[in-house]
Parts: C-alpha cells; structure tokens; sequence
C-alpha cells in the first residue's frame, strides 16, 4: 500500500519570489503585492499552475515578484498574450497585471475583446490616474485640466471611466477597490481568485512620485465615508458619516438623496444585485462620481471562451477527424496571379 502524500501548506512568504522589488517608497504597488501575495496562499494557489501576465508601466514589474510563472510582455499587449497562455492549458490561473496607461491607451482594443469573450483572466488595474514608469505624463484616467510634463497648461481630454467601459464590454465580474483599504481589496481579490470568466478590478492607487494624492478626496479618512459608498449585493446603498444618505434611482438617473427628509426612507433607495445579468445599473452605478462606488458592480456566470472554444475543437474533431494541415495548406483553394 503506497503511502499517504500530501501537499505542503504554502505562505504569503512561499510567493515572494527572491528579487529586489524596485519601486518607489510608498508607492501603492506594495499593498496590492502583499495582498495578492496573501491571497495565493489562502486559496491553496498553485504556484506551479499560476501564471503573471504584464505589460510595461510600473505595475508590470509585478510577475518579478511573485514565485509562480510569469511573463514581462510589451506595451498593452498582456491580455491576449495571458489569452494565448489560457487558450493552451485551460487548467492554469492567469492574471494580468496592468495600469491605466497600459490597458486604456495602447492596450484598449486587447482589454476590450479579452473582457467581451470572456476569457477567464484576471486583469488588475492599477490606477493612478499617470504615466509613472515615464516620469509624469496624463493617462486616460487623468482629470480634465491635470497639469503635467505632456500638458503644461492641463489636459483637455475627457478621462476614461474604467468601470463603465468593462461593464460595456460585458465583463462577467467588475469591482472597484482601492490600495490602502487591505481587507477590501483583500476579499475583492479572493472573490476574483473564485471566479470563472474576465474578470476587471480597477485598483485607485496613488503615486508618491508624480501624482501624490490621487485618490486623496476619496479615500482619505477624513473624507471616505461622504465620498464614498460600499456596493453590498442585497443591501440598499447608504452612506456618510451619519448613514444618512443614500442613492436613489430617478428615471436614468441616480441621485443623491438625504434620508429622512421630504419623507425618503431606505425603502426609496437603490438595493444593490451584483448577480444581475442585465448590467445597466451597474452601469448607471459606474456614472456616478460622488460619492465613489466601491465594490463589486457585477458578477455573473457564464461560459468561458476558452471552455466553449475547446469544446468545438472537440466537437469537431469527432466530426471530421484530426484533419491534415498539408492537405489543408495545398487544398483546392489557389489563385494564379499574371
């Protein structure tokens, strides 16, 4: 009788890998590196079938530091490298990591497809509404009238809503969270870590060196709980320092409303489905800029694009056959050019 084997438990400490993590002081990269890092070894990850994939930027240093496989790759690209990396063993857990120079600007058109075919990735984005790795330029996350070295006298583009467009593009799990709320971006990653399908977290995150304070209004203490409120499925949403404002929906809009007066209860207010398969609150949930949604907008089930892609090859294949690429490389399909 063989003996009995069994895995070793692993530790946050088992996914550090042994490089030196090159990051400015006090950047938000090392709270989202700790907790992934956290969450690896909670989930029973397998470091052997975990895969990083990145792009450039700062955040695209990430796979360095993380013992499991991983892949630097070039500007914008991660999503459908991470696709070619899933599509050919299905059974592995891919994450990519990206910022909002990375996946909004050049990267945009692979972000979009890999989220609408519903590739089972799970794509972080770091946003610190700046171009860090390239000393300070705007991003498409960046405030209209943001001075910078590209724009001396402000920006005049319109800022991408990295919610909205994920949720546009039909993502199966959309949150929100923010890199110095541990706990929350903690459960948002564990949820994530579960989940089957494309899978979008928009991580606000500040950069110490070239745009200090970018989240400041929102997140700080001081300011969160009037400026902030907490998506819970089932739960109406409330929020302030008193709880005793919330969101209401008024036609195709959301609003601020004050409770208690002019006779507004919690039964007036949005009660918050992340389960619901028709995105369009989540969206109208997305417009809303203050106060912040925070938390998971959507999450959904349906079938993956790499399981619906191999079963066709399968059924295929039991169709017709393996099949013969020389055949298929001299078929009877041929042009003669004079």
């Amino acid at each position: 009788m063989a003996p009995e084997t069994s895995l070793p438990v692993l530790t946050a400490k088992d996914f550090a890998s042994d490089q030196d993590i090159r990051w400015c002081p006090g950047c938000g990269d090392y709270a989202i590196l700790n907790q992934v890092r956290k969450v690896m070894a909670k989930m029973g990850t397998s470091r052997e079938n975990t895969v990083f994939v990145s792009g450039i930027g700062c955040s695209s240093r990430f796979p360095y530091y993380v013992n499991t496989y991983g892949f630097h790759t070039i500007h914008g690209r991660a999503p459908a490298v991470a696709t070619g990396v899933k599509m050919s063993n299905p059974e592995l857990q891919v994450w990519v990591i990206t910022g909002d120079g990375d996946a909004l600007s050049i990267g945009g058109n692979h972000l979009m497809h890999a989220l609408r075919r519903n590739v089972d990735l799970k794509i972080l984005l770091f946003n610190n509404r700046i171009y860090g790795l390239t000393k300070g330029q705007y991003s498409p996350t960046s405030e209209v009238g943001k001075i910078t070295k590209s724009t001396p006298f402000g920006s005049l583009d319109h800022p991408v809503n990295p919610i909205s467009l994920a949720l546009a593009c039909e993502a199966t799990f959309v949150a929100r969270t923010a890199d110095i709320y541990q706990q929350h971006l903690q459960e948002t990653l564990k949820l994530a870590a579960s989940h089957k399908g494309s899978v979008f977290i928009e991580i606000l995150q500040n950069c110490i060196i070239f745009n200090d304070g970018a989240f400041k209004d929102v997140t700080d203490r001081a300011n969160r709980d009037d400026k902030q409120v907490m998506l819970e499925h089932g739960r109406p949403l409330i929020f302030g320092k008193g709880h005793d404002k919330g969101l209401r929906q008024n036609g195709m809009e959301v609003e601020v409303v004050q409770l208690g007066r002019d006779g507004v209860t919690e039964k007036d207010l949005i009660v918050h489905d992340a389960f619901a398969q028709n995105q369009a609150l989540a969206y109208m949930l997305s417009r809303v800029e203050s106060p912040v949604p925070m938390g998971v907008f959507r999450n959904i089930t349906r079938p993956s694009f790499e399981m619906r892609a191999h079963a066709q090859i399968d059924e295929t294949m039991k169709k017709y056959g393996k099949g013969d690429l020389d055949k298929l490389l001299k078929g009877k399909e041929t042009w003669t050019v004079n």
